[in-house]
């Protein structure tokens, strides 16, 4: 099999929880040697976390696939030295402690860098590493609520709600890969380059998104108010039931496929109605719009009002269930759940590999390990540590 485009990368991931190992992993599916270090005896607070079989936790073999584990508690003089020997063999450091943590035992950058100039280290905080909030505690759902996202979810009568899941998390880790490589590659290619430092908050992943939110109340001085859909942007767009009780959500952000849509509805006359005629009108007229696109849905059954529209190229889907999704063919046909082999539980499932590469796929090499299942590896075979080493380290409970 040919090369994974990041191999012979070597990362240091030091993070706990979501974010920054959501990142290790991407990094992971593509190459990366990813080393993770856990607190002995009780490992990354991810393995404790919810839906668990019997004692098993379900999330962390996808969560924590394709890397090494090895635990190390950096509270201790030890296991800072032995981290720093890490340092200096490794390309990425990842790390997600509250700012300040790791300047507090000793290992911050300026400490690190000199025993690898060429490493690039990215941290992961709530609100960053600097600013008057860089020593707040920094969740995915806290940092939604900052980043504005949150102020625009729910409907205009009910409070804002939060994603059901850990949306800003997921997001900031693909922002953490991104950095990764660009920061490889600028090291690895330009001529003057170095390691550095990249300085991720949680918020500013979401906050990046917002060029809409920015510019609206930069240049109309609207404060957007709560939708639960997509507001002010095209019209008709939404959620919207079929006869035999199935929603939809359907958008035209066109006028071309608005076109598509009126003559899906055979009602072409709305293409010369001075009330439907552009977007910018039919925003004006959204609610009359959204009714006429809502009653006409509502006389027609879901899988037949899915092949019309297909038929005349509207964009619409309808709103899968997971079950719906193990068993649509379009998620088997590009392999975006996959089965691999878990020790206890035998055969589970989990998220395929993304993107996909033409050339190079990214491979699912190992799920997640057991906690500190290459610690001899790690610390013989990459430290160079002896095998009595090693039994002090365990004795002192450094591993």
């Amino acid at each position: 099999m040919k090369r994974l485009p990041l191999e012979g990368v070597k990362v240091l991931d030091v993070s706990t929880m979501i974010a920054a190992p959501f990142g290790t992993a991407l990094l992971g599916d593509f190459g990366a040697d990813v080393i993770k270090v856990e607190m002995p005896g009780k490992g990354d607070t991810s393995r404790h976390v919810g839906p668990f079989s019997d004692s098993e936790p379900l999330r962390w073999p996808g969560l924590s696939r394709n890397k090494k584990s090895l635990t190390l508690d950096l509270h201790k003089s030890e296991g800072v030295e032995v981290f720093k020997q890490l340092v200096s063999k490794v390309d990425i450091l990842i790390e997600n402690f509250r700012p300040g943590t790791l300047e507090k035992w000793g290992a911050g950058y300026e400490e690190l860098k000199k025993v690898n100039p060429n490493l690039v280290m990215i941290r992961v905080s709530g609100y960053g590493q600097t600013g008057p909030y860089r020593e707040k505690a920094g969740f995915g759902t806290p940092a939604t609520a900052f980043s504005g996202y949150t102020y625009l979810q729910g409907f205009p009568d009910r409070h804002p709600t939060s994603p059901s899941f850990s949306l800003t998390d997921y997001i900031c880790g693909i922002y953490v890969a991104f950095s990764a490589v660009t920061g490889i590659y600028y090291r690895d290619v330009n001529p003057e380059g170095s390691g550095q430092m990249v300085d991720i908050a949680l918020f500013e992943t979401v906050f990046r998104m917002m060029e809409f939110l920015v510019a609206e109340y930069d240049q109309l001085g609207k404060v957007r108010e709560r939708s639960p859909g997509l507001a002010g942007h095209s019209s008709p767009s939404g959620t919207f039931k079929t006869k035999d009780g199935h929603y939809v959500v359907l958008v035209t952000s066109t006028d071309s496929t608005f076109e598509r849509l009126a003559k899906a509805m055979n009602r072409e006359d709305m293409l010369t109605d001075d009330k439907f005629y552009t977007n910018a009108k039919r925003l004006e007229n959204n609610d009359e719009t959204n009714q006429i696109v809502s009653d006409w849905i509502g006389t027609i059954d879901r899988d037949d009002l899915l092949e019309r529209l297909d038929k005349f190229g509207v964009p619409v889907s309808p709103i899968l269930s997971i079950k719906d999704i193990f068993e649509n063919p379009q998620y088997k046909a590009r392999e975006d759940i996959i089965e691999v082999d878990h020790p206890r539980l035998g055969k589970i499932k989990m998220p395929g590999i993304v993107p996909k590469f033409e050339q190079t796929p990214g491979r699912i090499r190992s799920i997640a390990p057991d906690l500190g299942e290459h610690n001899d590896e790690i610390l013989q075979n990459l430290v160079g540590l002896t095998e009595q080493e090693i039994e002090e380290l365990k004795q002192k409970s450094v591993i």
